[in-house]
């Protein structure tokens, strides 16, 4: 997949657990579901969820502010709110980059 700029969906999340972890299409597609469930309701609760050599989801709350419509220049206040956020790990963002992630090398940041 790498460069084809394919988008994963859940069908083919479901696909590669059948394929790789030999559960039936069924048990694949609830065991996804499961996992997408745990951690948007952690995310709902306003938990972290950090995944080892993967990333971690945040909430983060901001605050009211002022915004600007951009065609009619009109100041509009924009209400607080909460939003997800990634942050990819030091290993993810190496492998995205094509760097071989081995013993003794330092995270950059």
């Amino acid at each position: 997949m790498t460069g084809t700029g394919k988008t994963v969906t859940r069908v083919d999340l479901c696909e590669a657990v059948y394929q790789k972890v030999g559960l039936s299409r069924t048990e694949s597609s609830a065991f996804v579901e499961l996992v997408l469930k745990e951690i948007t309701d952690c995310l709902e609760k306003g938990e972290t969820v950090k995944l080892s050599s993967f990333g971690s989801f945040m909430v983060r709350k901001k605050g009211q502010r002022i915004g600007r419509n951009p065609k009619t220049g009109t100041e509009v206040p924009i209400s607080p709110r909460r939003v997800m956020v990634f942050k990819p790990s030091a290993i993810l963002k190496q492998r995205i980059n094509g760097h071989a992630v081995g013993n003794g090398e330092s995270k950059a940041e």
